[in-house]
Protein backbone atom coordinates (compact mmCIF):
# COMPACT_ATOMS: atom_id res chain seq x y z
CA UNK A 1 0.00 0.00 0.00
CA UNK A 2 0.89 3.82 -0.17
CA UNK A 3 2.52 6.28 2.01
CA UNK A 4 2.59 9.71 1.08
CA UNK A 5 3.99 12.43 2.90
CA UNK A 6 3.69 16.36 1.49
CA UNK A 7 5.00 20.19 2.58
CA UNK A 8 3.34 22.66 0.55
CA UNK A 9 3.52 25.79 2.69
CA UNK A 10 5.00 27.25 5.31
CA UNK A 11 2.58 26.47 8.15
CA UNK A 12 -1.13 25.61 8.42
CA UNK A 13 -4.34 27.71 10.02
CA UNK A 14 -4.95 24.46 12.23
CA UNK A 15 -7.94 25.67 14.51
CA UNK A 16 -9.73 26.54 11.19
CA UNK A 17 -8.47 23.50 9.21
CA UNK A 18 -9.54 21.25 12.47
CA UNK A 19 -13.02 22.88 12.65
CA UNK A 20 -13.12 21.72 8.69
CA UNK A 21 -11.94 18.79 8.81
CA UNK A 22 -14.35 17.72 11.81
CA UNK A 23 -17.29 19.35 10.49
CA UNK A 24 -16.48 17.31 6.91
CA UNK A 25 -14.98 13.99 8.14
CA UNK A 26 -15.25 13.90 11.63
CA UNK A 27 -11.49 14.16 12.21
CA UNK A 28 -9.48 14.34 15.81
CA UNK A 29 -6.97 16.20 17.42
CA UNK A 30 -3.82 13.47 19.08
CA UNK A 31 -1.82 16.50 20.92
CA UNK A 32 -0.71 19.34 17.85
CA UNK A 33 -1.22 16.70 15.22
CA UNK A 34 -5.29 16.20 13.18
CA UNK A 35 -5.79 12.65 12.51
CA UNK A 36 -8.80 11.95 9.97
CA UNK A 37 -9.99 8.69 8.56
CA UNK A 38 -11.06 8.65 4.62
CA UNK A 39 -12.57 5.74 3.46
CA UNK A 40 -11.01 3.88 6.28
CA UNK A 41 -7.67 5.83 5.13
CA UNK A 42 -5.71 7.51 7.80
CA UNK A 43 -4.25 10.94 7.18
CA UNK A 44 -2.12 13.37 9.90
CA UNK A 45 -1.77 16.86 9.81
CA UNK A 46 1.27 18.52 11.59
CA UNK A 47 1.12 22.15 12.53
CA UNK A 48 4.36 23.17 9.71
CA UNK A 49 2.37 22.14 6.84
CA UNK A 50 3.12 19.00 6.62
CA UNK A 51 0.77 15.95 5.64
CA UNK A 52 1.15 12.29 5.67
CA UNK A 53 -1.43 9.88 4.35
CA UNK A 54 -2.13 6.07 4.74
CA UNK A 55 -3.53 4.30 1.59
CA UNK A 56 -4.70 6.70 -0.36
CA UNK A 57 -4.82 6.70 -3.97
CA UNK A 58 -2.66 9.11 -5.81
CA UNK A 59 -5.90 10.87 -6.94
CA UNK A 60 -7.55 11.08 -3.71
CA UNK A 61 -3.78 12.70 -2.08
CA UNK A 62 -5.07 15.43 -4.93
CA UNK A 63 -7.91 16.25 -4.12
CA UNK A 64 -7.12 16.55 -0.69
CA UNK A 65 -4.17 18.66 -0.97
CA UNK A 66 -6.66 20.81 -3.45
CA UNK A 67 -9.45 20.61 -0.61
CA UNK A 68 -7.30 22.34 2.57
CA UNK A 69 -4.88 24.69 0.39
CA UNK A 70 -7.19 27.96 1.65
CA UNK A 71 -5.97 27.02 5.32
CA UNK A 72 -2.26 27.10 4.20
CA UNK A 73 0.10 29.84 4.77
CA UNK A 74 3.33 31.22 2.90
CA UNK A 75 3.12 28.48 -0.09
CA UNK A 76 6.59 27.19 0.03
CA UNK A 77 8.40 25.29 -2.29
CA UNK A 78 6.47 21.91 -2.88
CA UNK A 79 7.95 18.85 -1.25
CA UNK A 80 6.62 15.20 -1.79
CA UNK A 81 8.23 11.81 -0.66
CA UNK A 82 6.31 8.00 -1.18
CA UNK A 83 6.84 4.98 0.80
CA UNK A 84 5.21 1.25 0.67
CA UNK A 85 3.98 -0.43 3.68
CA UNK A 86 2.42 -3.31 4.60
CA UNK A 87 1.76 -5.33 7.65
CA UNK A 88 4.11 -7.67 9.76
CA UNK A 89 5.22 -9.20 13.19
CA UNK A 90 7.75 -6.20 14.14
CA UNK A 91 8.78 -2.79 13.07
CA UNK A 92 11.18 -1.81 10.46
CA UNK A 93 11.54 -0.05 7.05
CA UNK A 94 14.45 -1.44 3.95
CA UNK A 95 14.04 0.57 0.38
CA UNK A 96 11.23 2.59 1.21
CA UNK A 97 8.82 0.02 2.59
CA UNK A 98 7.28 0.52 5.92
CA UNK A 99 6.11 -2.77 7.60
CA UNK A 100 3.98 -1.88 10.44
CA UNK A 101 3.34 -4.49 13.57
CA UNK A 102 0.02 -3.37 13.61
CA UNK A 103 -2.85 -1.94 12.69
CA UNK A 104 -2.86 0.81 15.36
CA UNK A 105 -3.49 4.77 14.54
CA UNK A 106 -0.81 5.78 17.18
CA UNK A 107 1.69 3.03 15.49
CA UNK A 108 1.40 4.63 11.84
CA UNK A 109 1.40 8.70 13.89
CA UNK A 110 4.83 7.43 15.42
CA UNK A 111 6.35 6.78 11.58
CA UNK A 112 4.35 9.77 10.39
CA UNK A 113 5.91 12.03 12.79
CA UNK A 114 9.42 10.92 11.54
CA UNK A 115 8.16 11.22 8.11
CA UNK A 116 6.86 14.76 8.34
CA UNK A 117 9.98 15.86 9.99
CA UNK A 118 11.79 14.58 6.62
CA UNK A 119 9.90 16.25 4.28
CA UNK A 120 9.88 19.44 6.31
CA UNK A 121 13.22 19.32 6.23
CA UNK A 122 13.77 18.80 2.69
CA UNK A 123 11.95 22.16 2.15
CA UNK A 124 14.80 23.76 4.53
CA UNK A 125 17.33 22.35 2.30
CA UNK A 126 15.42 23.62 -0.64
CA UNK A 127 15.79 26.64 0.78
CA UNK A 128 19.45 27.15 1.53
CA UNK A 129 20.52 25.03 -1.35
CA UNK A 130 18.75 28.78 -3.35
CA UNK A 131 20.31 30.88 -1.45
CA UNK A 132 23.97 28.74 -1.33
CA UNK A 133 23.57 29.05 -5.50
CA UNK A 134 22.49 32.68 -5.74
CA UNK A 135 25.67 34.16 -3.40
CA UNK A 136 28.35 31.36 -4.64
CA UNK A 137 29.96 33.58 -6.70
CA UNK A 138 30.30 36.77 -3.66
CA UNK A 139 33.20 34.82 -1.86
CA UNK A 140 35.40 34.09 -5.01
CA UNK A 141 34.56 37.76 -6.12
CA UNK A 142 36.27 38.95 -3.14
CA UNK A 143 39.11 37.02 -2.94
CA UNK A 144 40.14 37.84 -6.48
CA UNK A 145 38.89 41.76 -6.79
CA UNK A 146 38.94 42.69 -2.89
CA UNK A 147 35.46 44.10 -3.09
CA UNK A 148 31.97 42.77 -4.19
CA UNK A 149 30.12 45.05 -7.29
CA UNK A 150 27.39 45.26 -6.32
CA UNK A 151 25.29 48.36 -5.40
CA UNK A 152 24.06 49.18 -1.45
CA UNK A 153 20.76 48.24 -3.01
CA UNK A 154 21.66 44.77 -4.36
CA UNK A 155 23.83 43.86 -1.41
CA UNK A 156 20.77 44.88 1.20
CA UNK A 157 18.22 42.63 -0.85
CA UNK A 158 20.63 39.70 -0.65
CA UNK A 159 21.26 40.29 3.14
CA UNK A 160 17.60 40.42 3.42
CA UNK A 161 17.32 37.50 2.11
CA UNK A 162 19.70 35.75 3.61
CA UNK A 163 18.21 36.63 6.87
CA UNK A 164 14.37 35.82 5.81
CA UNK A 165 15.77 32.39 5.35
CA UNK A 166 18.11 31.84 8.27
CA UNK A 167 14.94 33.08 10.68
CA UNK A 168 12.36 30.97 9.38
CA UNK A 169 14.71 27.80 9.85
CA UNK A 170 16.25 28.99 13.31
CA UNK A 171 11.99 29.62 14.34
CA UNK A 172 11.39 25.81 13.13
CA UNK A 173 14.30 24.31 13.99
CA UNK A 174 12.62 22.68 17.19
CA UNK A 175 10.07 20.77 14.92
CA UNK A 176 13.56 19.03 14.17
CA UNK A 177 13.45 17.18 18.16
CA UNK A 178 11.83 14.70 18.98
CA UNK A 179 8.42 15.28 19.78
CA UNK A 180 6.69 16.05 22.90
CA UNK A 181 4.04 13.39 21.62
CA UNK A 182 6.71 10.77 22.96
CA UNK A 183 6.73 12.00 25.93
CA UNK A 184 3.18 10.55 26.95
CA UNK A 185 3.86 7.45 24.88
CA UNK A 186 7.38 6.25 25.41
CA UNK A 187 6.78 3.19 24.10
CA UNK A 188 6.36 4.34 20.48
CA UNK A 189 9.69 6.26 20.41
CA UNK A 190 11.44 2.88 19.37
CA UNK A 191 9.06 3.30 16.25
CA UNK A 192 9.91 7.17 15.58
CA UNK A 193 13.92 6.77 16.18
CA UNK A 194 13.72 3.54 13.66
CA UNK A 195 12.18 5.51 11.18
CA UNK A 196 14.19 8.79 11.85
CA UNK A 197 17.13 7.06 11.57
CA UNK A 198 16.02 5.49 7.86
CA UNK A 199 15.88 8.96 7.34
CA UNK A 200 18.98 10.52 8.38
CA UNK A 201 17.32 13.39 10.11
CA UNK A 202 20.08 14.03 12.23
CA UNK A 203 22.46 14.60 10.03
CA UNK A 204 20.68 16.04 7.85
CA UNK A 205 20.31 18.71 10.40
CA UNK A 206 23.96 18.94 11.20
CA UNK A 207 24.66 19.49 7.43
CA UNK A 208 21.51 22.16 7.30
CA UNK A 209 23.27 23.96 10.80
CA UNK A 210 26.63 24.13 9.03
CA UNK A 211 25.12 25.72 5.80
CA UNK A 212 23.51 28.07 8.63
CA UNK A 213 26.86 29.35 9.92
CA UNK A 214 28.11 29.82 6.40
CA UNK A 215 25.31 31.83 5.51
CA UNK A 216 25.68 33.75 8.76
CA UNK A 217 29.63 34.14 7.25
CA UNK A 218 28.14 35.38 4.57
CA UNK A 219 25.82 37.68 6.05
CA UNK A 220 28.90 39.58 8.18
CA UNK A 221 30.93 39.49 5.09
CA UNK A 222 28.14 41.93 3.13
CA UNK A 223 27.32 43.83 6.39
CA UNK A 224 30.95 44.82 6.35
CA UNK A 225 30.80 45.70 2.75
CA UNK A 226 28.15 48.26 3.30
CA UNK A 227 29.75 49.31 6.00
CA UNK A 228 32.59 50.13 3.75
CA UNK A 229 31.30 51.27 0.85
CA UNK A 230 29.07 53.93 3.45
CA UNK A 231 32.58 55.04 5.07
CA UNK A 232 34.19 55.06 1.60
CA UNK A 233 31.45 57.65 0.61
CA UNK A 234 31.86 59.67 3.85
CA UNK A 235 35.39 60.18 3.66
CA UNK A 236 34.92 60.99 0.11
CA UNK A 237 32.42 63.83 0.70
CA UNK A 238 34.77 65.24 3.31
CA UNK A 239 37.30 65.69 0.86
CA UNK A 240 35.47 67.39 -1.80
CA UNK A 241 33.82 69.74 1.60
CA UNK A 242 37.70 70.40 2.21
CA UNK A 243 38.37 70.87 -1.67
CA UNK A 244 35.37 73.49 -1.80
CA UNK A 245 36.47 75.02 1.52
CA UNK A 246 39.95 75.53 0.31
Amino acid sequence: MRCSAYCNATRFDTSKLFEYLNRRYNAQRIREVIHMNLEERDVFFFPYAAIVCWGLEENQEKNLLSEIKEFEYMIAEPCHDIFTYSYGDTARVKDDEIVLPNKDILTKLAFSHSISQSVKLDTFEQTIQQTVDITRELPELLAVRGKINLSGKEIRRMMGRLFIDRHSINLHQELLDTPEFFWEYTDLEPIYNLMAHYLEIERRVNVLNQRLTVLKELFDMLNNEINHKHSSRLEWTIIWLIVIEV
